[in-house]
């Protein structure tokens, strides 16, 4: 996104099994909630702390304050948290405003700092991540009703989910962007008048985001660096998943084949289409591609020329493989999710009104931010909402700029103090070792490329599961690799959306960007429970996919 990962599968799981042997726990116990009806440790010690007091309600921001307790269709409190409206300058007559939800983190850690999170598309609302992949509360797709999250990030520092670029979501105004230092600017002066309202000056300040946020979040982080300015864009690290870094040959036609080689039991075409695709592979450069320049370290700078993409980057007659791929799937399974190449049908409904890769809602349901209660309970303009803008947010639709890998990007990794690219593997909108290649290609502190392939285990630690709705998974879950500042992690089982998909993942790649564990590797607790591990001396290597071609 390949027999060697699946022996180091084994390895992993005859150590953890012996393990948990040695110390009195069966696999089925290890990871289980308690069989109390109690919450578990975390929750119960996140309630405790939320009711003791609202540390950001001040004369300016009562007007923003949201009632926890009084969210339609949110039977608990969601504790301390502020919504609205805030103009991208300090313009007097400014129009432009964007919309954000704050909650506040009762974890004494996080007194210094704020995170920022953005959705990508572009044109997509970052209430899609508060709501369905690490906010307080979750309301997943095909569920009755909305859980308390135990992943939630709030759990380790202030969160602030913004609708961003002018055109998104709740926010304000006419779009006037033409790149991404248009949508930068905006958001730095969001970004100061927020900061002015709830006296976050000198925090530093983390900004992460997922798919389009590839563009978003490095520009973004760029131009806090370029400020020089401690006060307002204290800019310390950044972290984004599943990332939109490249040019589409290098994220989704080269390494297309190969990764439908790689998951045919999911996409399990005949062998007259299959040899078709290696057939175009193939003609159009792309398995000799793939071939030379998925090297650890890389052979060299990469040509400026792609394969099978002529002049303007458009690809030519016969190397579409990629939507070949797509266009064929859905005879095999009607119910396919290039968010996530595991899920099968039935279509499960989504109160945002996309689940994953369709645009269903059944007869009688409504979607959540659309409906008028909802946006007087989170102080919202009343009216229409999308969880993708059907409008353009760039002027003419275009963003002029290039990609954050071969721009930006390598002076954010140089300037910061951790970055931190992580890559489901079950996706397919942009492909894993498409964003690995986009790596290989870019130079940063001094060299190119990593120099040796990603290898270490991804561990996310044994936990209590508090419920049922919301379980998520242990042990050795992927491959990570950190080099000169830049940590790679790829998400086993983990479609497009890593904190939906794996959100103990997700929340253990937040540790490490906040500082709080020293790798990805590690084997300590969670920093916000002490639930006991299995005593593992080694966790043998990751469990990614490989990078090298491996056909049936």
């Amino acid at each position: 996104m390949y027999i060697s990962a699946l022996i180091s599968a084994l390895t992993v799981a005859t150590t953890l099994v012996s393990a948990a042997q040695h110390s009195g726990r069966s696999l089925k116990h290890v990871g289980k909630a308690d069989k109390h009806p109690s919450l578990g440790r975390r929750e119960q010690h996140v309630q405790q702390r939320r009711a003791d007091s609202f540390g950001y309600l001040t004369n300016t921001t009562t007007k923003f304050q949201v009632n926890g307790s009084a969210i339609p269709d949110v039977d608990f409190d969601v504790g301390e948290s502020y919504a609205g409206l805030l103009p991208i300058s300090k313009d007097a007559n400014e129009t432009r405003e964007l919309y954000w939800w704050f909650f506040p983190s009762t974890n004494t850690e996080a007194s210094d700092e704020i995170l920022i999170w953005l959705n990508g598309g572009p044109g997509c609302s970052s209430l899609e991540g508060l709501l369905q992949e690490n906010g307080p509360f979750l309301w997943q797709y095909g569920t009755y009703l909305p859980v308390p999250n135990p992943w939630t990030w709030v759990n380790l520092t202030n969160v602030v989910w913004v609708e961003q670029p002018v055109g998104t979501g709740f926010s304000q105004g006419t779009p006037e962007a033409t790149g991404e230092s248009d949508i930068a600017a905006e958001f730095l002066g969001w970004w100061e008048n927020f900061v002015d309202t709830f006296d976050l000056q000198n925090r530093r300040v983390f900004i992460t985001g997922e798919s389009y946020a590839g563009y978003y979040v490095p520009y973004i982080a760029d131009a806090m660096l370029n400020k020089n300015d401690t006060t307002y864009h204290n800019l310390e690290a950044t972290m984004i998943y599943d990332p939109s870094t490249s040019y589409d040959a290098i994220q989704e036609q080269i390494p297309a084949v190969q990764f439908v080689d790689y998951w045919y039991g999911l996409m399990p075409f005949n062998d007259t289409f299959r040899a078709q695709l290696h057939s175009m592979s193939d003609a159009c450069g792309y398995t000799d591609y793939i071939t030379k320049y998925l090297t650890f370290p890389p052979p060299g700078p990469f040509p400026s020329e792609l394969p099978g993409q002529d002049t303007d980057g458009n690809t030519l007659d016969g190397c579409d493989v990629f939507d070949t791929i797509y266009n064929e799937v859905f005879y095999v399974n009607p119910c396919w999710d290039i968010y996530q190449v595991a899920t099968t049908c039935p279509v499960l409904w989504d109160v945002l009104g996309f689940p994953g890769s369709f645009d269903y809602l059944p007869e009688g349901a409504s979607i959540y931010f659309n409906r008028t209660d909802v946006q007087k309970a989170i102080n919202a303009p009343i009216g229409d909402w999308e969880e993708c803008a059907s409008g353009n947010v760039f002027v003419n639709g275009t963003d002029n700029s290039p990609p954050s890998g071969v721009s930006v990007l390598p002076g954010v990794i140089e300037r910061s103090k951790r970055t931190v690219i992580g890559h489901g593997a079950l996706d397919m909108v942009l492909i894993s070792n498409g964003t690995l290649m986009m790596i290989q290609n870019m130079t940063w502190n001094g060299a190119q490329g990593f120099t040796t392939k990603p290898s270490d285990p991804f561990y996310v630690p044994y936990h209590d599961n508090p419920s049922q709705a919301t379980l998520a998974a242990a042990g050795v879950l992927g491959t990570t690799h950190t080099e000169r500042g830049l940590t790679w992690v790829s998400v086993d089982l983990s479609g497009h959306m890593i904190p939906q998909y794996a959100p103990s993942a997700s929340y253990r790649t937040l540790e490490f960007l906040l500082g709080r564990i020293d790798s990805l590797s590690s084997t300590v607790p969670f920093t916000t429970d002490n639930y006991p591990q299995p005593n593992v001396t080694t966790l043998s290597n990751g469990t990614a996919p490989p990078t090298k071609k491996w056909r049936m």
